[in-house]
């Protein structure tokens, strides 16, 4: 498209944007069967920090019968619920666990079952996909006991592309569970004069961690030699690996808490390199540091390198850095247009809502402190969800597509309806989730499923253009995006060709695949299924 058809275009969806018209989410989840959501503690007020964060929700298949399920994190009992094509089911998950936080799935015993992850508030939990059901393999694998300990975010990754699947855990504080501070118990707890729920600052910042995994199926922690310690403690939420530099080995971002977020760029030979500040994602275009809760990552312009969004507290903007060039990033959110509201944010997700070939923004929003409600501080406890459309010039326009006001935090997108579209689950404090399904979805579109293979970058090229995504573990806030990957495609009726990017480094092409249809490719098999 020429520069005058990118000026037309901008000034179309400004227009469409100021009408209303555009995508349109409509909440379904009570017409699916989702009845039930994270309590969170008491509804209007909040003693402790663990009560405010929420938690995560994951899209994923896991009886491979086709259809996406869904897991719904708690802050007792994880809620799985089974796709039986037109309802969704409640299924059996194992007993116990605690205070659930984030979660992160992949085939981490390579049986062909997603397995799954969940950060808690306390000990963290594996889960083995078995024929009969999840089972709790945290023992097993080595999992450390630990009563102090946050787990917060988690991603999936083969970080030294040894065929088994890694773990990175960020950690958010470490906090004393039989004797946590009270409101108004020290400086740190109060708000604007309110007391509220202590921390983060005031309590000991948490330390991420990364696990090996070894022939065998146990976890090693080689954080310190991996050189992630290096960067010493942070107030670490949200984490995705994604490969940043185009290198072919993935890399980590963490976004943290009132400290400059972590950059870990992979160096290939079993160890990290921490270079958020220099690559410009630790703090704001200001340079100072933010409260960074979710993340999201997607090529927004289509120029062959990932970008990274990032949400954060309320009165403050929401990150849109762009990747320069594999090396550096430049923070454009005021001159995208993500600057008119100052909400606070949690989960984030890019999707191409209207199947045009451009990622639109997701983020969903609610104030950490119901108190805020009676306090007269300004502020909501229920926040509008917003949704960017990407014009396709670097800017996006704020559209009105979801109507309602909730405390939401986790975000997973994919799926659910089987219609080839994407869904957003999204998780609420003290209220049912949402299932928000779009009811002006827009041009044609493929789905490629490379069977879940964590790191595999996909490149589809049609109508003279190039869109690029990989599987990633991990996201948003708490939270597992489907590993199907959804590109739109506008009015172009041919997928010219496909390119993978194994996680091995191996590359292979399909050419001339089918419109509005979902491919499944494999390794070395020359014919997709689709």
């Amino acid at each position: 498209m020429d520069f005058v058809g990118l000026l037309l275009r901008a000034a179309v969806f400004a227009a469409l944007a100021q009408t209303g018209s555009g995508p349109q989410f409509v909440d379904a989840a009570r017409e699916f069967g989702l009845t039930r959501g994270p309590s969170g503690g008491n509804a209007v007020k909040k003693d402790y920090l663990y009560e405010t964060t929420g938690s995560g929700a994951a899209i994923f298949d896991f009886d491979g019968d086709g259809r996406n399920d869904i897991l719904l994190v708690n802050d007792r009992q994880p809620a799985l619920y089974r796709n039986t094509g037109g309802k969704f089911v409640a299924a059996e998950w194992p007993a116990g666990g605690a205070w659930g936080q984030g979660v992160c799935v992949a085939d981490y015993d390579r049986d062909g079952r997603p397995d799954v992850f969940i950060a808690q508030f306390g000990s963290n939990r594996l889960y083995r996909n078995t024929p009969a059901g999840f089972v709790d393999i945290s023992a097993k694998a080595g999992l450390p006991a630990a009563t102090h300990r946050w787990g917060a975010g988690c991603a999936f990754l083969d970080y030294d592309r040894d065929g088994l699947l890694d773990l990175f855990v960020s950690n958010y504080v470490e906090i004393d569970a039989r004797n946590p501070p009270k409101p108004g118990s020290m400086t740190e707890c109060f708000w604007k004069g309110t007391p509220v729920a202590c921390g983060p600052k005031g309590l000991p910042m948490g330390r991420n961690i990364l696990y090996r995994q070894q022939p065998g199926g146990t976890l090693e922690d080689v954080s310190a030699r991996a050189g992630i310690l290096k960067s010493g403690p942070r107030f670490g939420l949200g984490v995705v690996s994604f490969d940043y530099n185009n290198d072919g080995w993935p890399d980590v971002y963490v976004a943290c808490d009132q400290t400059p977020s972590l950059l870990f760029e992979n160096r290939g030979n079993g160890t990290f390199t921490e270079r958020a500040v220099e690559a410009g994602v630790a703090l704001n275009s200001d340079g100072n540091t933010q409260a960074g809760m979710g993340v999201a990552v997607a090529d927004f312009d289509n120029d062959g390198f990932f970008d990274i969004a990032k949400t954060n507290f309320s009165g403050e903007l929401v990150n849109l850095y762009r990747n320069e060039d594999g090396k550096f990033f430049t923070d454009v959110a005021q001159q995208a247009g993500l600057g008119a509201n100052l909400l606070l944010g949690w989960g984030i997700a890019f999707v191409d809502a209207d199947d045009d070939g451009w990622r639109d923004l997701l983020i969903v929003n609610g104030h950490v402190y119901p108190e805020v409600e009676k306090a007269g501080m300004g502020d909501r406890y229920r926040q509008k969800t917003l949704f960017y459309r990407n014009l396709g010039n670097r800017k996006f326009a704020e559209v009105p597509a979801v109507a309602g006001e909730w405390a939401s935090r986790g975000l997973a997108v994919g799926d659910l309806d089987g219609d080839g579209r994407p869904e957003a689950l999204v998780t609420n404090m003290d209220a049912l989730p949402l299932l928000l399904k779009n009811t002006r979805a827009g041009g044609n579109f493929i789905n490629i499923d490379v069977r879940g293979a964590v790191g595999a970058r996909v490149t589809v090229r049609a109508g003279g253009r190039r869109q690029m995504d990989e599987v990633m573990s991990g996201g948003s806030y708490y939270s597992q995006h489907s590993t199907v990957l959804h590109f739109g495609l506008g009015s172009e009726k041919t997928v010219e060709s496909v390119t993978v990017r194994w996680p091995n480094g191996k590359i292979e092409v399909w050419n001339a695949l089918p419109v509005n249809s979902r491919c499944v490719l494999s390794p070395g098999v020359a014919k997709p299924s689709c």
